[in-house]
């Protein structure tokens, strides 16, 4: 069992998520993550998604998700050179004293802090998730209050993207044309 990242093209239009995340729990995977914000193209979000699982297992779960009459085209990315990021918000708990040593840590890490209150600050931080693993882990002895966290976003390193849009692209140059 292992981490995969799925990356979808879809519609985007209400109810698309709902239904990729409805087919995921009736093949019985959890999402461990689900981002979705719009893609380059008009009309059209992108999707990533993080499931556990074995090879052959989420290559299923790629195969029905790519039947759905809203998606585009689906690639499980896992085995690629990609790029991927996190974010964080964390609300740490200070007291004047301790204030310096936390943005010390917030430092090195080439995080930042985008609230003060008197009695705590809230850190942004974005990087790959054992960077967010690793500050959360030190921040954790001044008393974490809230934290919150988008979950992966993924690409491809180089050249053109595989879920491009455009005509001539892998995705087909278009939206699938379904039997009813």
């Amino acid at each position: 069992m292992a981490k995969h990242t799925l990356i979808a093209l879809v519609e985007d239009r209400p109810g698309v998520l709902n239904r990729m995340a409805s087919l995921c729990r009736r093949r019985g995977f959890n999402i461990e993550s689900i981002a979705v914000g719009h893609a380059e193209t008009p009309h059209l979000s992108r999707m990533t998604i993080v499931v556990e699982g074995t090879g052959a297992m989420v290559e299923q779960l790629r195969k029905q998700l790519d039947k759905l009459v809203v998606t585009v085209k689906v690639y499980d990315i896992t085995a690629n050179d990609i790029i991927s990021r996190e974010l964080a918000l964390i609300k740490v708990k200070t007291t004047p004293a301790s204030r310096s040593e936390v943005m010390q840590i917030v430092d090195i890490f080439r995080a930042g802090i985008v609230d003060v209150a008197a009695d705590s600050v809230t850190i942004e931080v974005t990087g790959d998730e054992d960077k967010v693993d690793s500050l959360l882990s030190l921040l954790h002895g001044f008393g974490i209050r809230e934290v919150t966290r988008t979950g992966r976003v993924a690409m491809t390193r180089g050249g053109s993207g595989l879920l491009s849009a455009e005509k001539g692209s892998p995705a087909g140059g278009g939206r699938k044309q379904k039997a009813s």
